[in-house]
């Protein structure tokens, strides 16, 4: 029995040691996790998907962020992190994920980072958990781009194609899953690559025509809302009377039947992707669903030429509003759209529903006449819930205007919000957000707030913290729901009149543009090929045409030289094609008569509703004074910005740039080190731009 007792035990123990040994055998290769730096941005590591580590004291405001959940290319890839709370300050592994570029990127205080807004941006990325993906090989290598442009052929001036030159940074040894590799000495190798096939696109899905926001929680604060038994799960409510508090005024109206439709699977759609609701990795809030038995557009019209908006309208489907009142405000809007004059070269129009959440009820493309969207109109059914309108902003903000929902983007943006009284939720931060993404919006007040229910208004001043502009033309005021009829006109005459729509106006589309480039002996012409890759590359980030920016340039030495004027090319391509026409020139160097060259020749011709910016570049001291020309077109709207290589005199370019000079002046040692202001430049624009005052 002892000896049994004994083999059972060995059998025991060899079988453990065996599985042991099994499980080291087995046990997966250690990931090697590069680190980079805190100033590192997502546009100059090449690799579509990665994972890094993040040092110490990234939570700083010299390491620009922009934008959201999604965040723009060039915001810095460890801030970026922090700001979305998935590491702090003590740095952390992060998971990157490159994304397609974004038509607008919010900006917002997160985790004692504050990000900023962008209209656009070509890339964006999204971060997350440092932890790999199931299924997906992490590199251990970081492959990084710069924006330098590949060399310039003697002779003719190449415009910068986009190449990159690549550069791989070892910073670890690459494993293998069998055998592990000896530690070698890190040395970057170069080669090139088009930079548009280093992140692959997404798969691009049709658009939904109906989007429904999921259910949150609501927001405290009064209202003329009863909070009877319209809320939970009921399909529907009884007939019954709404009140206005604190006015013993009572609204005999009979509450419309309302079912909620089951929403499907949350998804976040970027510009025209949609991504499957695995692969996302933050969700935006909502939820999505087809329109049921939608009927097929019956004919196509042009619509009203003059009035070329794309158009969103907010409808109230608040409780407090009641069943006739509804029936008068889709009354309304059927007015609206036939004095419009839908077409597909002229007005579209979409509408939004909101109450607890905001639900797209059509989009844009949806209906491209009249008659169509009046009977689309007709057959929307009432919500319910509160008057959430800043819910309701930042959805139509980040989802409506999209190009799969029939955006233009040659075509104003215009958001009017309908509102019965007052929201019940905040408005300015979602409302500065959306005037920011270029969206106008307008605002019809209904049976404003009486003085004795001020009281009860969750933000005071509402309308001026929302409203493009505070002047009263973004707003109008109606004492009565039955008077609403009477304010159709004024609102279409408003919303066509595309010349005061200046929230369509962003740091991208609407500039006066002028570089004042030296041409002197200094420079040399392998530099001045440079300087005008560096001057293309600023250019090709605009939106250029006769109504947006425009460019011009001066060349200049001890005399100048008018190279084109902002009226000489309406598209970005002509624009390209005149930079790398420019010859070099060679001779002294008067910067400050330059200066008063381009005050004189370029700006002086300016378009009133432009922002006037020089750039001017130069490698040396003046041979004249620069202090009092610059001074001069200070004084004339000019906002100057000075880039100083090699040579040039750290004082003269903080004389010719616009107050303040840190944020306006740039110096570099060398030619080649040009590209690396690009994005600094861009930025420093629309900062300026964004920091406009809205009266």
């Amino acid at each position: 029995f002892l000896i049994l007792r004994l083999f059972v035990l060995g059998v025991f123990l060899t079988c453990t040691y065996t599985a042991k040994e099994a499980t080291k055998k087995t046990k997966k290769p250690k990931l090697y996790v590069p680190q980079i730096d805190c100033d590192v941005k997502a546009g100059k590591i090449i690799n579509p998907e990665f994972i890094a580590k993040c040092p110490p004291g990234c939570q700083d405001v010299k390491y620009r962020v922009y934008g959201t959940d999604i965040y723009a290319s060039f915001s810095s890839v460890c801030n970026a992190a922090i700001h979305s709370g998935i590491i702090d300050n003590t740095g952390g592994k992060i998971l990157v994920q490159k994304v397609a570029g974004h038509s607008g990127y919010r900006g917002s205080f997160s985790n004692g980072v504050r990000s900023l807004s962008l209209p656009r941006w070509r890339e964006s990325f999204l971060v997350s958990e440092g932890k790999p993906r199931k299924g997906v090989t992490y590199p251990s290598t970081l492959e990084y781009s710069s924006s330098k442009s590949t060399a310039v052929k003697s002779g003719n001036v190449n415009v910068p194609t986009g190449d990159a030159v690549r550069k791989e940074y070892q910073t670890t040894p690459v494993p293998t899953p069998a055998t592990p590799m000896a530690t070698t000495t890190p040395t970057p190798t170069t080669t090139t690559t088009d930079p548009s096939t280093t992140v692959p696109r997404p798969t691009t899905t049709p658009a939904t025509t109906r989007t429904t926001a999921a259910a949150a929680k609501t927001r405290p604060g009064l209202h003329r809302v009863r909070e009877m038994a319209f809320r939970g799960t009921s399909t529907s409510a009884s007939n019954g009377s709404i009140l206005r508090h604190n006015t013993g005024v009572q609204r005999q109206e009979p509450v419309a039947t309302f079912q909620r439709a089951a929403g499907s699977p949350a998804h976040l759609v970027v510009e025209t992707d949609s991504w499957k609701p695995g692969l996302s990795l933050f969700d935006t809030g909502f939820s999505s669903k087809e329109e049921l038995n939608q009927k097929p557009r019956e004919s196509i019209s042009q619509g009203n030429q003059n009035c070329k908006v794309d158009l969103s309208f907010l409808m109230d489907g608040s409780w407090s509003i009641g069943k006739r009142r509804f029936q008068l405000q889709k009354r309304f809007l059927g007015n609206v759209a036939q004095a419009l004059g839908i077409g597909s070269a002229g007005p579209l129009m979409g509408i939004v529903q909101y109450g607890d959440d905001p639900s797209t009820e059509f989009n844009l493309k949806t209906y491209v006449n009249s008659k169509d969207l009046r009977n689309a109109i007709e057959k929307i059914q009432q919500k319910g819930g509160l008057s959430n309108v800043g819910k309701a902003l930042s959805f139509v903000n980040k989802n409506f205007f999209l190009d799969a929902n029939g955006n233009r983007g040659g075509a104003p943006n215009v958001v009017v919000v309908v509102v019965d009284g007052w929201p019940t939720d905040r408005v300015e931060e979602a409302s500065r957000l959306a005037r920011e993404s270029g969206i106008n919006i307008f605002f019809v007040t209904v049976e404003a707030a009486a003085q004795s229910e001020k009281q009860n208004v969750v933000e005071a001043n509402f309308v001026d913290k929302a409203v493009c502009r505070t002047s009263g033309f973004y707003s109008i005021n109606v004492p009565s729901w039955f008077s609403l009829h009477k304010v159709v006109q004024p609102l279409v005459k408003r919303v066509c009149d595309t010349d005061r729509l200046v929230c369509s106006k962003t740091c991208l589309n609407s500039a006066d543009i002028g570089f004042v480039i030296d041409g002197s002996s200094s420079v040399g012409t392998s530099n001045f090929r440079t300087v005008l890759q560096f001057v293309a590359n600023i250019s090709k980030e605009f939106e250029i045409s006769d109504t947006d920016t425009r460019v011009g340039a001066v060349q200049y030495t001890y005399e100048q030289r008018l190279e084109f004027s902002f009226d000489k090319y309406s598209t970005k391509q002509d624009v390209l094609n005149a930079i790398k026409r420019i010859s070099y020139w060679s001779g002294g160097t008067s910067t400050g008569a330059a200066i008063s060259y381009a005050s004189e020749q370029l700006f002086s011709k300016s378009k009133p509703n432009k922002r006037k910016i020089m750039i001017l570049i130069t490698d040396g001291r003046s041979y004249d004074d620069v202090s009092m020309p610059a001074m001069a077109a200070h004084q004339n709207g000019v906002i100057a910005y000075s880039i100083g290589v090699a040579w040039a005199a750290p004082d003269e370019l903080e004389a010719i740039a616009s107050d303040p000079a840190k944020e306006h002046s740039f110096f570099v040692d060398e030619f080649d080190h040009l590209y690396r202001y690009v994005n600094q430049l861009i930025q420093n624009i629309c900062t300026e731009f964004n920091s406009q005052p809205r009266n």
